[in-house]
């Protein structure tokens, strides 16, 4: 099992231009005390060592106020496996201004849907990159259900992969798709790179959302070489796209650790006017994530 990638988050650094009131962060993780909740026992690698849950809550919160939020998205980590315990726990001690994404595997019951819907879990995802628990087979059966409770789907794929097979599957779902960090595409950050014009295509007739996070994944600060295809996504639908900061930033895998101050930057710097970026930041997940 691989070592973590860092022992702890540094402390926030304040971004130029703080967040409009109400903004939401909308791809967050959850930690906790080593002895608190059980890790999966197939997970890549090890959490770094740090707080208990109440410690990561306050991290969590010191982030938030310093990019001048007042809510997030906490997306279950893979490093639990379907075993949501942690992030139910930390919704139950946070207030309202907070929403989830959970773990179901591949034939979940109506009753385990409904179990993450009472405590605040607006979706499940599915993890195309890491592996998991749920398969996209699995992940179409289950729709119906999730329509039925107004939740959606969150999908970690490589876009130049697999977007162009799924597509056809993509616009007869029942539910949103949200697919996480830009597509996270495989093989660079063209802007007319394999899989983009169907993922723009996608969000421009409304079929999915993208989450514009994790760009320290892809390239390094102040994280430029991403421009292009930020903008581009940006400019098939505004009204489908997200902001995050995947913090805790997990799983780095020889990625830089980022301030989260500068991945707001990077998405100010592309967003420059007011209308556009409070729509990403704040009307977007408010609508899709039912605060």
């Amino acid at each position: 099992m691989a070592k973590p990638d860092a022992l702890m988050p540094f402390a926030p650094q304040a971004p130029k231009h703080m967040a409009p009131h109400g903004a939401v962060d909308a791809h967050v993780h959850m930690l906790a005390g080593k002895a608190e909740f059980p890790l999966w026992e197939n997970r890549a690698e090890n959490p770094a060592p740090g707080p208990t849950l109440d410690g990561w809550i306050a991290l969590l919160e010191e982030h938030l106020e310093t990019l001048g939020m007042t809510r997030a998205v906490i997306v279950h980590s893979i490093l639990f496996g379907p075993d949501n315990s942690v992030t139910l726990e930390a919704l139950r001690r946070l207030d309202p201004n907070f929403r989830g994404v959970g773990l179901l595997p591949d034939g979940a019951d109506a009753a385990a849907v409904d179990a993450l819907d009472a405590a605040q879990i607006d979706a499940v995802r599915l993890n195309y990159v890491h592996g998991g628990v749920l398969s996209w087979e699995g992940a179409r059966a289950m729709a119906p259900t999730l329509a039925d409770r107004g939740m959606h789907i969150q999908m970690l794929m490589h876009v130049d992969r697999h977007i162009d097979a799924l597509a056809a599957d993509i616009r007869t779902l029942p539910v949103p798709l949200v697919i996480d960090h830009i597509g996270w595409p495989s093989h660079g950050l063209a802007a007319d790179g394999t899989g983009v014009d169907t993922l723009c295509d996608l969000l421009a007739d409304g079929h999915v959302w993208i989450k514009l996070s994790a760009l320290y994944r892809l390239c390094d600060a102040p994280y430029d070489a991403a421009n292009a295809l930020v903008q581009r996504l940006i400019n098939a639908n505004p009204a489908r796209c997200l902001w995050g900061s995947d913090w805790p930033h997990l799983m780095l895998n020889g990625a830089k650790l980022p301030h989260s101050g500068q991945l707001l930057d990077a998405f100010d710097a592309i967003v420059p006017d007011d209308a556009t970026r409070t729509q990403i930041l704040c009307q977007n997940p408010v609508s899709l994530f039912r605060f």
